[in-house]
């Protein structure tokens, strides 16, 4: 067996990052047995996980690692079916790039913002020139944080369309169960009732992207 690896990078902070990587691990930890790499110096993935109880333990296996990112995930390729890449939010160090270059999918978390977009930039030119070795890589834009009455929601559409990196159309909205889950350590699945709407939207990221 060899994981289908999927990168989750940005280099703007602040775009929802950990919270799609968290999220997204429990959600295909329910399809087959998945591992979080947490490439992010700031270690929000582990901090995450670590605020679990005994009880209700955080369903998927969380690592840290810095340096060999290659190395270290090929380690773990037969024996997990997924593995995410929580990446560093900057394209300063090696780890993004070294990410993107073992990875079968990046997706890139965007709050709705254009600005937001635009600072994106960058990192779409990396993918450019990390698919000259990896040209199995495919790259999606992920709107955070959606309010669709909102302008700014509303305005996305227009500016999605001028980017070169294809949107899912999958969305996540803004919502508070996903900040209750992180503060309990846990992922909108073990959230009950009020994590339903939440986990039908990690669900319906998880079909488009497989």
């Amino acid at each position: 067996m060899s994981s289908a690896v999927i990168s989750i990078s940005n280099q703007k902070g602040g775009t929802g990052k950990t919270t799609l990587t968290m999220n997204l691990a429990a959600g295909l930890a329910r399809r087959g047995r998945t591992l979080v790499v947490d490439a992010d110096p700031q270690g929000s993935a582990l901090q995450w996980a670590g605020l679990s109880s005994d009880e209700k333990p955080f369903p998927v296996s969380v690592i840290a690692v810095a340096d060999n990112l290659g190395r270290e995930v090929g380690r773990f390729a037969e024996d997990y079916q997924y593995v995410l890449i929580d990446c560093p939010p900057t394209l300063e160090t090696e780890v993004t790039r070294a990410a993107m270059r073992i990875a079968d999918t990046v997706l890139i978390p965007t709050l709705p913002s254009p600005v937001d977009l635009w600072a994106s930039l960058r990192l779409a030119n990396a993918i450019e020139e990390v698919k000259l070795r990896n040209p199995r890589l495919a790259a999606y834009i992920l709107v955070n944080q959606l309010e669709p009455r909102s302008a700014l929601s509303q305005g996305m559409k227009q500016a999605l369309e001028e980017f070169d990196i294809p949107a899912l159309n999958s969305h996540l909205r803004r919502r508070a169960i996903y900040r209750n889950a992180a503060l309990e350590g846990l992922s909108v699945y073990c959230m009950g009732k009020r994590g339903e709407p939440a986990a039908a939207e990690i669900d319906a990221i998880i079909e488009e992207v497989l």
